[in-house]
């Protein structure tokens, strides 16, 4: 696997589509993981962006009840708890005992789990959605593809968040 200069894999130009779906999907969390790289305590709570109150550390604790949500909950049916247990932020409040290195371990658990509960699924096999999803969607379930695709997503509009974050924090930049 081909890799950019920053270590983070690059998807093939020609692949399956469920290779490429993957492979995307890496990608996108490969640029989390190097967005919080190098960020003190301190810098991993600030929200230097105003009037959010979006925080680096918030968003990998985000994006860790994400891959639980989508991959436990809705495709493979568990009754699983919140990981951080906040009331409603869903991962973005902060406390001042949870580092980063916590939070990375618990995302980076989380996302080998959705690996091992989609590895030998079919993308077409469905997962269920909550009440309150369905009746937004006008379905009460969703395929395997579309949770990656929407995975791919979620992580691209959260790593554009963490672009603007790091920048304002110490000025580093990238892609």
């Amino acid at each position: 696997m081909r890799t950019t200069p920053d270590g983070r894999p690059i998807p093939p130009p020609h692949a399956g589509e469920r290779a490429m779906l993957e492979s995307w999907l890496d990608f996108h969390r490969a640029t989390l993981a190097l967005k919080c790289a190098g960020l003190d305590d301190r810098r991993i709570r600030l929200a230097p962006v105003q009037p959010s109150s979006m925080t680096m550390l918030g968003l990998v604790q985000h994006m860790t009840e994400v891959e639980r949500n989508w991959f436990q909950r809705v495709f493979a049916g568990q009754d699983v708890p919140l990981r951080f247990g906040d009331k409603g932020e869903f991962g973005f409040a902060l406390v001042p005992e949870r580092g980063m290195d916590e939070a990375l371990a618990a995302w980076r658990a989380e996302v080998d789990r959705s690996r091992e509960l989609t590895a030998d699924a079919s993308l077409d096999d469905s997962g269920k959605l909550s009440e309150q999803n369905a009746a937004v969607l006008g379905d009460d379930g969703v395929s395997l593809r579309w949770i990656l695709v929407h995975m791919i997503e979620e992580y691209a509009r959260h790593n554009g968040h963490a672009d603007l974050l790091r920048e304002s924090i110490d000025g580093v930049t990238g892609t």
